[in-house]
């Protein structure tokens, strides 16, 4: 009787198996932005990924953490045009971008697979666990997730204690205040200085703004040979020299945070190297 059941469940079983295959994940997948370019390249087989959009491997400057690592891969500008002609089985998308072709390809009965922006650590796993499930990819999405808490971990058990204070001055005089980038400052040991109220409309910090803030760490966004961009010449600014004395000075590339995602935590142990630096070495003004 036993045995005979056991032959039944077995039967049961491959049945289902039957009628419900494995989910395997689209096999034609496009992505039309970066910062979806950085996800579907993670977590979707190099041979499933039909397109990743131009900025993937642009290089002018370099916006992408994957440039090296998706050389030789399929790029487009995405048009409804470009898209389509790829036949993808789902086209990846950042909610809220070219409007236009988003409708198109609705139009077209092409399936759109929007994600949205994460404002935290907490928004980024919760988006890495639906892409892991929309993409077939629930395994590879758990690694992701597993190597940001292993980084991040890294970082709060060497941050100095108590933080020190710090502001993330970038191009064009932005200042990091808010969401996953101030989020991870915070683990590593900074405590954000840019003082909210002195923010203009557009989101910038004036230099006036920084210097009378005096804070122990001043991260510049971006390589100290930036150029002559007009964007990076507030991060020369002449009048930062007041801080010297006051506050510890580097320069610091900080391409992982540009998109949000679980590949941010890389920025944990380049935040915990400056605390640590601006700890010990603010006091005699050394600037980088």
């Amino acid at each position: 009787m036993h045995s005979a059941r056991k032959w039944v469940v077995t039967l049961l079983c491959v049945g289902n198996a039957l009628i419900f295959p494995a989910f395997a994940g689209p096999q034609r997948v496009v992505s039309t932005f970066l910062c979806t370019d950085e996800y579907v390249y993670r977590l979707v087989p190099r041979e499933q990924i039909a397109a990743l959009s131009y900025e993937a491997l642009d290089r002018r400057p370099v916006v992408s953490t994957i440039a090296d690592a998706a050389k030789g891969m399929p790029t487009i500008r995405p048009s409804t045009e470009t898209v389509a002609a790829l036949k993808p089985d789902l086209v990846v998308m950042y909610a809220g971008t070219n409007a236009r072709l988003h409708l198109n390809l609705k139009k077209l009965g092409i399936p759109v697979l929007d994600v949205p922006w994460a404002n935290s650590l907490t928004d980024v796993r919760t988006i890495t666990e639906m892409l892991g499930e929309r993409l077939g990819a629930r395994r590879r999405a758990q690694a992701l997730l597993a190597g940001m808490d292993k980084k991040i971990a890294a970082a709060r058990a060497r941050a100095p204690r108590p933080p020190v204070s710090g502001i993330l001055y970038q191009p064009n005089g932005y200042a990091g205040t808010s969401g996953v980038t101030d989020e991870i400052m915070r683990l590593a040991g900074i405590v954000n200085a840019a003082p909210q109220g002195a923010l203009t409309r557009t989101g910038t910090l004036p230099v006036e703004a920084v210097i009378a803030a005096a804070p122990e760490l001043l991260i510049l966004g971006g390589e100290r040979s930036s150029g002559s961009a007009r964007a990076y010449t507030i991060l020369h600014h002449p009048a930062l020299r007041a801080l010297e004395g006051k506050t510890y000075m580097e320069f610091a590339v900080l391409t992982p945070l540009l998109c949000p995602g679980p590949w941010s935590a890389d920025a944990a142990e380049t935040f915990g190297n400056l605390a640590r630096k601006a700890r010990k070495l603010a006091p005699a003004g050394v600037a980088h």
